[in-house]
This record gives C-alpha cells, structure tokens and sequence, in this order.
C-alpha cells in the first residue's frame, strides 16, 4: 500500500485539478446512462405502458409550464431531449473538461519530475555512480516518468470514471429490481476480488523481471561505453552470447510466467463475465414474462448491464498494464527516495551564493579517513601548503593521493581531524560557493557534446574573448585550435572524441584557468598521455605555477620537478617531504620510484 501511496502522490501537486477533471469525468459517464433509460422509457410510451414517476413528474411539470396536456406526444420530446443533451450538447464540452486535464496534468508533472530526477542525479553522492553506471540510472528514470505520463490519463480518465459508471448502472437497475441488482453486484465483487488477487501476485513477478531488463540494459550501456575494449580483445561474440542469454532468460520469463498468467487470468474473467452476462438476460427475461417489470425497463436492463460488463474487460486491460507498469514505476520512487550526498545543498541556492576569495592557504590538520569505517585510506594526515605555493603528491596507487583531494573539495568529510582554507574549516562554507574557488584538471578531462568554446566556458559562461584567449595560450590550446575545421566552433563530440588525449587535457587546463580559481588541482594530468603531449602540458603548466596554490597529484616524477614542495604518501601516511633534490639526496621511497622511472621499470 506504501507504494501504491507513491505513486497516487506523484501527481499532488495537482491535486485539485486532478479531483475537478475525474469528478467531471465521472459525471459524464454517469450522464452516459441516460441514454438506455429514455430509450427505455421511449418503447414504454410506444408500447402504451406506463413511464416511471419521476418521468411522468418531469413530463407533467413541463406540461403545466407550457398550459397543454401530458400526452404521449409531449413524453416523447421529453424523453428526445434527455437523449439531445446527454448526446449532442455534451460532445464538444466534455473533452475540455477531461481529456485535457488528465494529459495536462500528466505532462506538466513529468515535467516536474524530470526536473527532480535531474536534480537527484546531481544531489547523489560520488559513491552511488561506483557502483551504478549511467546506463542503469538513465533507464530507471526515462522508463519510471514515462510509465507514470501513461499511466494517469488511463487511470484517471477511463478506470475511475468506468467504475463509477458501473456503480450508476448498479442504482438504475436497484431502482428497477433490487434482485436482479443485487446478483449483478455480487458477480462484480467476485471478479474484482479475483483479478486483483491475481494481478498482485503478477505485479511481483513484474518487479523481478523489471530489476532483471535493468541489468541487461546496464551491460548495453557498459558495452557501448567500453566499445574500443571490446573490439581491441575481439569480444564482440563473446559479449554478443551472453546478452542473447539474457535476453533469452527475460523471454522465457515473460512468456511462461508472466504472459501466461495474463491469459490464463483474462480466459478465467471473460468465462465468467459471459456467464454473468447470460444469468442476467434469463432473470431479466424471467421477470418480464411474470410481469415484475416492464417491457422498457427489460431492454433499459439488459443494455445497461452489458454496458457494465462490458466495461470490465477495459479495466482489467488497464489493470494489467498498471501492473506491467506498477514495477518499474515503483523503483522510480525508490531511486528518488536514496540518501543525497553531503553536497546536495549546492542545488538549493544556485544564485546568490557567497562570493569568497581566499588566499589559497590550505591545511589538512589530523585528516583522516576511510571509504570503510575500518579500513582507513588516510592516517593522521599534517600538511600545510602557503599561498600561491605548488605542492607535488606522489606515492604508489592507493597511497591516499586522489582521496586527499576528495577531501579538499568536500566530497567527503573527514572522519577525524580538519580541512581548512585560509583559517576556514571547509564545512563551515558554503560548499557551492567555496567550491567556485577551486579547479580541478582530471586524468581523463571530461568534455561534453558540444563547441570547443562551450567546453572550455563551461565553469564561467560570462568570460570575455579576452579571458578565453589567454586561457588558452596559457595552456597552449591556441597551438591545436586552427587545426579544427570550424576553429573554436567545432564541435568535438561525445566525450570529446575529436580531440586526442593532449588536446583534451589542455581544454581542460584553460577551463580550469577560466574560473581563476584560488586553488589548483592536477590530478595524474599527464600520465595518460605521450611524452609529446606530456611535454606540451607540462610547459602550460609551468606557466601557472607560482600565480596561484597548485596541487599536483603525479604518477610520472618528471612532472613535478619544479613544485615547491614534494609529498611523499605511503599507506595513507605522509612518509617524505622535501624539494626533487632533497628527496634524491635522502634515499628513501622518493628516490627509489625516481630510480625506477629513470631506468624505465616505472613509467
């Protein structure tokens, strides 16, 4: 029930336009009914037998109105004009009080929810996309909205409205013979119990298949993301084969478990309702023929009750494509429902935000920290770097050095001890505005589909020609830009696959530098690439150094030569620190990895 709440709660935001709409919605069906009840009365009035009171008082009133006789005559306008309003008149106002709203609604909350899925997808922590690649979430959420844009128009412009019509057939009939009312309530019961307890256990099975199609389409994902990989170990079948077996797992499953039971469960339904449909005629036939009723409320019954059972097969339609939908619509939920990461409040206040500036003094006091609680990445960490000064990381892989930096930008909080910033503990600030004073350059520089010149204003869209231009011969993106064929129009393709790996880190320095950023981050900027490249970056980065705090994080020693300060990091512990030529002279961990570099064992 908790997930059904849900989703009934999804559209609450418009909810009195949801209850006006349904509540319209439901009128009309309920009007709908006048139309076999005149009918009715129209063939008591030709076959001279009498009219219900109520009918007869509508005709007597109309006739003391208009000064002339209640006559069969004026029974019959009475009766065609019932039928004209409940047909004619309503046609063109009905559509604009329900079907309009049931999809503007639908559409104006997918909108909103679009917009809260983005902001989920911003708010999580670093730690979910570990463990969840972007095939998965992606799928989640466009399958989770659009099941539930469908899903509203249905439930609330045809499954609502149906049942109330079928409540309005139960009190015409009541009203004509309570007997024959009664035994077409008790079969209506009896094939909504059945149905729902059959549709709940389909539901169940619905969610497993639903979690196992989320699967198939993470390993698509992961396959298209992986392509190069993938055809340079010639895979291809293999990866082949085993999606075939999933997808063959999600057949079988489908077919002979779930589409069965579908078919089973409509055959059972249809038999009855057929059933029904006959005990109906022969107890209405019967109290024809004993005189019970009338030859009009014959017909108005047994029209009206194969409108209502007639109605069942629709709604068991939409009942199973609620329950086709109902899995994937629930993890929507549960997917909008997971913790946000520490860093959420950045969406609350995008504009406004503080505007710091900070020398760039950055001290890690007593930092230490563990991804688990007992097994600690960093230990007691002291590390004080002064304004504008360039502090070189280094140590072997999972030393600590890229948790370091976590830390630094507040992706993560310290478990003990303090990061602080020009005196500031970090968690004091506010974390959008604060983090608008770093920048960092990654190992693999993530660029978007877009200009060359979107990607590199990306972290400050207000920047001046002037300011691009400098950036960029500053990182020496001004060598590669005349290359491209619409200069810093190109565009460079997803993941910036146009550009090769020197160009893309160079983008990323000048994107960096365009936000001028108090402190600096190179995180392992060269270790991917040739020593050309790695050449060309390192002759942009020493055109930084010294004008502000850098941080840089290096796999290849020969790229932190020129740094202030070198840091050695051992099993999460600072084990060295010193200048290239202090540390080569003491002869520890520093001076073996740069022996290994130098002979070539390390690259």
């Amino acid at each position: 029930m908790a997930q059904l709440a849900y989703i009934f709660r999804y559209f609450s935001r418009y909810k009195r336009a949801a209850i006006l709409s349904i509540a319209a919605a439901c009128i009309f069906q309920v009007i709908d009914l006048a139309v076999p009840y005149s009918i009715g009365q129209i063939l008591n009035v030709l076959s001279q037998q009498p009219i219900d009171p109520i009918t007869q008082g509508l005709v007597n009133q109309l006739a003391a109105v208009l000064g002339q006789e209640s006559d069969r005559t004026l029974s019959l306008t009475v009766l065609l004009s019932i039928i004209f309003l409940a047909t004619v008149v309503r046609s063109p106002i009905q559509p604009w009080l329900t079907d309009w709203f049931h999809w503007d609604i639908a559409l104006r909350t997918r909108r909103d929810k679009t917009n809260s899925a983005v902001a989920k997808v911003l708010s999580l922590p670093l730690e979910f996309y570990d463990e969840n690649n972007p095939g998965r979430v992606t799928g989640r959420i466009a399958k989770g909205l659009s099941n539930h844009t469908w899903t509203y128009p249905q439930i609330a412009g045809q499954a609502i409205p149906k049942l109330v019509r079928i409540i309005g057939i139960f009190g015409v009939i009541w009203f004509i013979e309570w007997r024959i009312a009664l035994a077409f309530l008790v079969s209506f019961v009896v094939v909504l119990w059945f149905t729902v307890g059959k549709l709940t256990r389909l539901t169940r099975k619905e969610e497993l298949l639903d979690r196992h199609i989320e699967n198939t389409e993470s390993r698509t994902s992961e396959i298209i993301t992986n392509i190069k990989t993938v055809k340079a170990f010639a895979t291809e079948a293999h990866e082949l084969k085993r999606q075939r077996q999933r997808l063959q797992r999600e057949f079988n499953y489908v077919i002979y478990r779930i589409h069965k039971g579908y078919v089973a469960l409509f055959t059972q339904t249809e038999l009855f309702i057929q059933s029904c449909v006959f005990a109906i005629l022969a107890l209405t036939l019967w109290a024809t023929v004993q005189g019970q009723i009338s030859l009009g409320h014959f017909i108005t019954t047994l029209t009206l009750s194969s409108m209502a059972y007639s109605e069942l097969e629709p709604i068991s339609d939409m009942a199973e494509v609620f329950a086709r939908r109902f899995a994937s619509m629930v993890r929507f939920h549960e997917f909008m429902q997971i913790p946000n990461g520490q860093d959420a409040a950045v969406l609350d206040h995008p504009e406004g935000t503080p505007q710091y500036q900070f020398t760039g003094k950055v001290h890690f006091d007593g930092v230490s920290f563990g991804y688990e609680a007992d097994r600690p990445v960093l230990d007691r960490i002291n590390l004080l770097i002064e304004p504008c000064q360039t502090v070189a990381l280094v140590g072997r892989s999972g030393s600590g050095k890229s948790t370091l930096v976590k830390l630094l930008f507040r992706y993560f909080e310290p478990q003990s001890g303090r990061v602080l910033i020009d005196g500031h503990d970090v968690r004091s600030l506010d974390v959008t505005g604060y983090r608008k004073r770093l920048a960092i350059v990654h190992q693999e520089v993530d660029v978007f589909n877009g200009t060359l010149w979107d990607n590199l204003t990306y972290g400050n869209p207000q920047a001046t020609e002037a300011e691009v231009f400098n950036a960029c011969a500053i990182a020496r993106v001004d060598e590669f830009v005349p290359l491209l064929p619409n200069g810093y129009g190109t565009v460079v393709g997803e993941r910036g696959m146009r550009l090769s790996g020197g160009q893309r880190q160079r983008l990323g320095i000048a994107r960096a530098l365009l936000v001028n950023p108090d402190v600096l981050v190179f995180d392992e900027a060269t270790s991917s690439l040739d020593y050309e490249s790695e050449r060309s970056i390192q002759l942009a980065m020493q055109n930084i150094l010294g004008t502000r705090t850098t941080l840089i994080i290096a796999h290849r020693l020969s790229t932190v030569r020129e740094a202030d300060k070198i840091v050695v990091l051992d099993s999460g512990r600072i084990a060295e620190v010193g200048s290239h030529a202090e540390l080569l002279a003491h002869g520890g961990i520093y001076h073996r990895l740069h022996a290994l570099q130098e002979s070539g064992e390390l690259s």
